[in-house]
């Protein structure tokens, strides 16, 4: 689908949020692709390699994540969106695990074609359950709090936004294809697919540390917009250089150190942890010292250090 067709009863209940299997998809995804934007590369790179000795231990798992990504369509199997926000894995884990193999499979034709002869056996829905659970105890679950801090800190500002400019400033760069047409219209990818009429049904905007977005389904009630978080995949926080701590206090030094890469002030209050406030005003003492650049994207403004602070910062360490 390119379009769904909504209604103001829709957009009335549709509602903004975080989704532990979504992030754990994501993640998958990066993981299996070759080409990862720089700000998702230090997370690839640290687990890349457990997940390829992994598959090289399931060849069946490794088949089935092969036909399960498409080129412009993920098998339905792996996308199918939580019946609320904010649930633990296991239990958006349990309709995948109900299903049987014939079903896994009719999804995999329609991701890429004819599925191969690994997949002819029986369990692949558990195949699928177990790859997912890996990835995230693996790779996600022990940063999913500050993870889950910069999802939520766009949350917030999509949903601050939708109150001042609606759903048009609301969705206003979200994703690439998706935007709010006219007349209960709202694109949601670029591909020519035929509109989806999802009047009556309920409508989730799931935020993700993802490469891209995707739209998934759980007939007949509930679709969902999977869109990528404004910010970088969250870490652990780095070491403050003591130097730069006695100069600057260790608060803006704690910002400053974390604009290597363009970021907007929600992901630096949930990166950080420091409040909103304590954010604005660090950022406007380090503009006004000619530390960081600035410029507008959309609705937000980024910031990041500009050359004097990343001497700055080179000379502290």
């Amino acid at each position: 689908m390119g379009e769904l067709i909504v209604d103001a009863d829709v957009m009335a209940r549709a509602r903004f949020g975080t989704s532990q299997l979504t992030e754990t998809l994501a993640g998958l995804r990066l993981l299996l692709s070759a080409q990862v934007p720089p700000w998702h590369r230090p997370w690839h790179d640290a687990h890349a390699a457990a997940l390829r000795e992994r598959l090289d231990d399931d060849p069946v798992g490794a088949a089935l994540l092969r036909a399960a990504f498409g080129r412009t369509w993920t098998a339905d199997f792996l996308t199918v969106p939580p019946t609320a926000p904010d649930l633990p894995l296991d239990e958006e884990l349990a309709h995948l695990e109900s299903l049987d193999d014939d079903a896994v499979r009719a999804d995999l034709e329609v991701a890429t074609g004819p599925v191969p002869p690994e997949l002819s056996g029986t369990g692949l829905a558990r195949t699928a359950a177990d790859l997912l659970r890996w990835t995230w105890e693996s790779t996600i679950r022990d940063e999913w709090p500050r993870r889950r801090r910069v999802l939520r800190a766009d949350v917030v500002a999509r949903t601050a936004r939708l109150s001042s400019e609606g759903w048009s400033g609301a969705l206003d760069g979200i994703a690439p294809g998706v935007r709010w047409l006219a007349n209960g219209r709202l694109q949601v990818n670029a591909h020519p697919y035929p509109p989806r009429d999802i009047r009556g049904r309920d409508l989730l905007f799931i935020a993700a540390h993802s490469r891209g977005g995707w739209v998934s389904w759980r007939l007949p009630d509930t679709y969902a917009v999977v869109y990528p978080v404004t910010g970088a995949l969250a870490s652990g926080p780095a070491p403050l250089p003591e130097p730069l701590v006695r100069l600057l206090g260790r608060a803006r030094a704690r910002v400053l150190t974390a604009l290597g890469a363009p970021r907007s002030t929600s992901a630096l209050v949930a990166g950080t942890g420091l409040p909103l406030g304590s954010v604005g005003g660090h950022l406007r003492v380090l503009l006004d010292a000619g530390l960081l650049e600035r410029r507008r994207s959309g609705r937000e403004v980024l910031y990041w250090r500009s050359d004097a602070g990343q001497a700055l910062l080179d000379a502290a360490t």
